[in-house]
C-alpha cells in the first residue's frame, strides 16, 4: 500500500440529513418492534415518542468505498472489518442535521506475511448546535499490505475482561432471533452489498447462503444492551467495542453473554444453533 498517501490524505467533510423515518428503520433493522405494545420497543420506532438506538451512527454519513481509491493501492479484495468502537458525547437526536469528518489515524504495520492494521475515525456534529455527537472507530485488518510501514498512534486498549469473564455463568444473557429476511431490511440503511442478498454473490464468497452485515450483529448487541445493561436508556450507553469473530445467517438466534466489570461490562455474542462465538473482546461502558 501506499503509506504517505494514507497518511496525507485529506477527506473532505460532508453533511447528512436524517429523519425520523431513518431513525426507525434502523431501529426495526436490527430487531426492535417485534413485540408492537411493548412500550420499551415503541419508544424506539415511534415518532411521537421517538429515541434513536445510539448504534443508529454506524450508518450515518458512512463515506462512499474510499479505501478503494488507487493511490492507496490496497488489496481491499484481502481486506477485513475487524473491529468497531462507538464513543458517544451526546444522545443523538431522532432527526437532525450533521456534519461529519473522516480521518485515518493510523497504521499498525504488523510484518509482511502479518498484515496491517488501519484505523478510520469518523465524527458526528450536530449543524445546529456544533455539538459532537459520536465518535466512530473501524478498524480494518489489511490482510496483504503488512510490511509496508506504520504511523500515527492506535486507539487504546480497551480495560481487561475480569479473570471470571467468558468462562463459566455469564451476569446476565439476552438474545434475539433474527427473522429470514433480516439482511434484506437491515442493507436498506445503506449497505447494498450483494454479499447480504444474492445468492450467487454469497457463494463466490465461500457463504452457503446470503449472511448477515456484520454492523447489524453489533447493532443487535447494542440494542440487547440497551434493553439489559440500560434498562431500555439508550442515552446510557456511552461506549461500545466488539471484534467481528464470524458471521451471522439470517433466521439465527443472536445471544448475548456478559460479565460485569470495574469499569464496565466485557460481552461476547454467539449463534446458540452452531455455537459459534461471532462478536468477541465485547466491551461496553454504561452511564
Amino acid at each position: 500500500m501506499n503509506l504517505h498517501a494514507l497518511q496525507h490524505h485529506q477527506f473532505p467533510s460532508q453533511r447528512f440529513t436524517y429523519s425520523v423515518k431513518d431513525t426507525a428503520l434502523y431501529a426495526l433493522s436490527v430487531g426492535v418492534g417485534d413485540d408492537p405494545l411493548d412500550p420499551h420497543q415503541l419508544r424506539l420506532v415511534y415518532e411521537k415518542t421517538l429515541r434513536a438506538l445510539p448504534t443508529f451512527a454506524s450508518v450515518i454519513a458512512v463515506p462512499a468505498p474510499w479505501i478503494r481509491n488507487p493511490a492507496f493501492d490496497v488489496h481491499y479484495e484481502r481486506l477485513l472489518h475487524g473491529e468497531q468502537t462507538l464513543t458517544m458525547h451526546a444522545p443523538l437526536p431522532a432527526n437532525a442535521d450533521v456534519e461529519a469528518h473522516y480521518r485515518v489515524i493510523a497504521v499498525d504495520d504488523k510484518g509482511a506475511q502479518k498484515g496491517a492494521l488501519l484505523h478510520f475515525e469518523r465524527s458526528l456534529s450536530e449543524l445546529a448546535t456544533g455539538e459532537t455527537l459520536c465518535t466512530v472507530t473501524s478498524t480494518l485488518f489489511l490482510r496483504a499490505d503488512g510490511g509496508c510501514g506504520s504511523f500515527g498512534v492506535p486507539p487504546a486498549a480497551w480495560p481487561s475482561a475480569p479473570t471470571h469473564a467468558f468462562s463459566g455463568t455469564p451476569d446476565f444473557t439476552d438474545e434475539l432471533t433474527t427473522t429470514a429476511r433480516a439482511a434484506l431490511l437491515y442493507r436498506l440503511n445503506g449497505d447494498l452489498n450483494p454479499l447480504h442478498i444474492d445468492p450467487a454473490a454469497a457463494t463466490a464468497g465461500g457463504f452457503d447462503r446470503p449472511i448477515l452485515h456484520g454492523l447489524c450483529t453489533y447493532g443487535i448487541a447494542g440494542y440487547l444492551l440497551v434493553r439489559t445493561a440500560c434498562e431500555h436508556d439508550p442515552s446510557r450507553l456511552r461506549v461500545l467495542n466488539v471484534r467481528f469473530k464470524s458471521p451471522v445467517y439470517p433466521g439465527e438466534t443472536i445471544r448475548l453473554e456478559a460479565w460485569r466489570g470495574p469499569e464496565g461490562i466485557h460481552f461476547q455474542a454467539i449463534v446458540p444453533e452452531r455455537n459459534q462465538v461471532v462478536l468477541s473482546n465485547g466491551f461496553a461502558r454504561i452511564q
